[in-house]
Parts: structure tokens; sequence; C-alpha cells
């Protein structure tokens, strides 16, 4: 399995981690041991390092993943994230920076998981009513309590970044990187990390399953599905969404590799400070992106990908975009 460092010290892991938000919903219903199968079988192929958060099922995942993670304690690394607390309607969260919080949060996530420490402990949003710095701060205080190995930014704007880093060594940033979501090539977010020496690990590089190629119709969004009330997922969308994963697919085939390998060769072409974290719970999805590793992209296929998904082409904004924080 090839190598990737995380930022100012911290450990190697795979060049493809693990998103493990789907084993508690999100996308419709999750197979406790379909995805307990397919952890196993991703550390098999080699994978290391395993992506979490308090919030995913308000608990549920980090407690799903918890004896895999212990069985396997000195040979993986786990991430998780605090700060982003959902609220009961599924559309909204509040976000939570207070120091007392980062302590708190930190506590139950070391629970939940059955673990003396975190090798990777995200702030999971920037909270607007608290300085950065505050809650750096008291992360880099559990570093010192021995809770917690490295700390990390998730979607933090620049500036946030930077003032963060003064604060403490920031090991990894996770913010949503694909084809379909280029964003931070834009806001100076990851230009800013590059010149401080701090990796990206990247979330939905496959766009929550738009770059699979095999979302062609909306009756295929089930209830319980939050892509649902997501903005590229709506009538008025759809069609010209699909439409530009059809191009990636016909990429792909002349390159015999599915849309989904294409897609993550892509990222992992970009930077090798660059670190996807594909969440799939079952093993036949997990096996097709871990082959994305042995694609080589030429300077002439990146251009012709790109132009096939110019920058600005997708229809709707990019995430879940109705989430509303209080």
């Amino acid at each position: 399995m090839q190598q990737r460092a995380l930022g100012h010290g911290g450990p190697n892991v795979s060049a493809l981690g693990l998103g493990c938000m789907g084993m508690s919903g999100g996308y419709g219903p999750a197979d406790a041991s379909e995805s307990m199968t397919t952890l196993e079988r991703a550390f098999e192929l080699g994978i290391n390092f395993y992506d979490t958060a308090d919030s995913y099922g308000s608990g549920h995942n980090e407690t799903l993943i918890g004896p895999f993670i212990r069985k396997h304690r000195d040979a993986v690394v786990v991430a998780t994230k605090f700060g982003m607390i959902h609220t009961g309607d599924g559309n909204s969260a509040k976000i939570c920076g207070t120091p007392e919080y980062v302590r708190s949060s930190c506590d139950g996530s070391l629970k939940r998981l059955g673990v003396d420490v975190i090798d990777l402990y995200y702030q999971h949003r920037v909270d607007p009513s608290v300085p950065i710095e505050e809650t750096v701060g008291a992360m880099a205080e559990l570093v010192k309590a021995g809770k917690v190995r490295n700390i990390g930014l998730s979607e933090a704007k620049a500036g946030e970044v930077r003032r963060a880093a003064s604060v403490h060594p920031i090991a990894a940033y996770e913010g949503e990187y694909s084809l379909f979501s280029r964003d931070h090539e834009d806001d100076d977010v990851l230009a800013t990390l590059r010149e401080l020496g701090i990796p990206m690990v990247t979330y939905s590089p496959i766009s929550r399953g738009w770059l699979s190629g095999t979302l062609t119709s909306l009756d295929q969004i089930q209830p319980g599905d939050m892509r649902a009330s997501a903005p590229r997922w709506q009538a008025d969308t759809f069609a010209r969404n699909q439409a530009i994963a059809a191009e990636v697919v016909k990429i792909a085939g002349e390159l015999n590799v599915t849309a989904a390998q294409l897609s993550l060769a892509w990222v992992l072409a970009k930077g090798n400070d660059l670190i996807p974290i594909p969440g799939t719970r079952k093993v036949k999805h997990l096996e097709e992106n871990v082959a994305a590793l042995e694609i080589k992209l030429t300077p002439e296929h990146l251009a012709r990908i790109e132009a096939a998904v110019p920058k600005g082409v997708v229809a709707g904004v990019r995430g879940m975009g109705g989430l509303k924080k209080k």
C-alpha cells in the first residue's frame, strides 16, 4: 500500500483512507455486519486510515468501528471530529467550539471508541462565535494531556487555518475535493495548506456517488438518503450533472477503468499531499476504490478529464447545501 504523510510529524497513512460515515446511515439503512466485513477487508488491503466523527449517527459510528479499531490498535490511525451537533429535524446543526465542549467531546469520543488516545482530532466546523485560537488552544491541551496525538481542521477558511497554525501545528485539513468540487483551488485554502505544509484529507472524492457514473435517475435516491434534499440532486440540476458524469464514464471506459477509479486517480494525481477517504460500506466498492491506486494518469489524461469537467460547470453548490447551522 502506498503511503502519504500527515503534516508536522504526524504518522504516515495509507494513500487511500476509508470514510466510515455511511456505515451509520446518511445514504439509507446500513448493515452493521456488512460494515464490519468491509472494515476488515480494508485492513487486509493495507488501508490503515479510518475516518469517523461524533456526529455520525450521533455517536453510533464511533461505537460501531470501536471494536475494529481496538482489534488493530497499533496498526491503524483513527481520525474523529467534534463540533457539529445535529438537531432532531435532520436538516440543521449547531456548531460549538468552546474549550469546555472540546474537552467533553474528546472524552465522549474516547469512551465510544474504547481507546486511550485519538490519533487525529479535527474541529468539524469552525464556530463563528468562538475565536479559533481558543478552540485550537483547548485541542492543544488535549495533546499535552495525552488524549490526542495530532490535531486537524475541517472546512476552515484560509485565514482561520493560519490563525490556528499559529497556536499549534496542524497535521491535516479535511475538505471536500473532487472533479465536481474544486472550490478549494480558488478560495486560497489549498494554496495556504501547501504553504504551511498541511496535507488535505479529501472527503467525498467521488462526489457522493456522482462520479461513480451509476446515478441515472432521481428515483435512485431513496427516503432516508441525505442527498434527497441536496442541491445537486434536484429536478433542475440532476439532468445537467448526470450528463457531465456521463463524460467521465466515457473517458474511463476508454482507459478500461471505472468512473469511480478514474475520479480517485485524478485526486491522487493532483498532489502527494492529497489523501482521499472515499466512503463505502460494501466490499466490492472498497476493492474497486483501492484498485485506483494502480492507475497512472499522464498530463494529457488530466487535461482531457478537466476539459470534460471544467470548474463551475456542475449545477448546484457542493456539499449537502440545505444543512442550516444554528
